[in-house]
C-alpha cells in the first residue's frame, strides 16, 4: 500500500482508479484501510478543487417544494401570506428571521441555504 498526498489532477485520477480497485475489500484489511484512506483524500482533494456553493435561499425553497409536492399555497401556511410568498419567490421581498426559522423548522432547509445573499 503506496498512499501519497494527492496535489495534481493526475493524482487524483490515479487514486480514483485505485479507489475502485479495492474499495469492496473487508473493512478490517489492509485494502480495506487502503480504501479509507483514499476516500479522505480523494475527498479533500474534491473539497478544495470542486467546491459546491449552496444554493441561494430561493433555489433551495423551490427545491424543497418540488421535492415535498408543495404549491404556494402550502408555503403560504408556513411563512404567511399567498402574496408574500409570490414576492419572495420573485425575489421582490427579503425572508425575514422568522420566515427563515420557519422554513427550517418545517421544511428542514439547512440555515446555510437560508441565510446566503441573493
Amino acid at each position: 500500500m503506496k498512499i501519497k498526498v494527492i496535489k495534481t489532477e493526475e493524482d487524483y485520477n490515479k487514486a480514483l482508479k485505485r479507489l475502485e480497485v479495492v474499495f469492496d475489500a473487508p473493512i478490517d484489511s489492509p485494502q480495506g484501510d487502503e480504501a479509507e484512506l483514499l476516500a479522505i483524500l480523494i475527498e479533500n482533494y474534491e473539497e478544495e478543487h470542486y467546491p459546491i456553493e449552496a444554493p441561494d435561499p430561493i433555489e433551495a425553497i423551490r427545491f424543497r417544494m418540488e421535492q415535498m409536492n408543495m404549491n404556494k399555497k402550502d408555503l403560504a401556511k408556513i411563512i404567511g401570506y399567498k402574496s408574500r410568498v409570490s414576492e419572495i419567490l420573485n425575489r421582490k421581498r427579503k425572508l425575514s428571521l422568522n420566515m427563515i426559522r420557519q422554513l427550517h423548522k418545517k421544511l428542514k432547509i439547512p440555515y446555510d441555504s437560508l441565510l446566503s445573499e441573493y
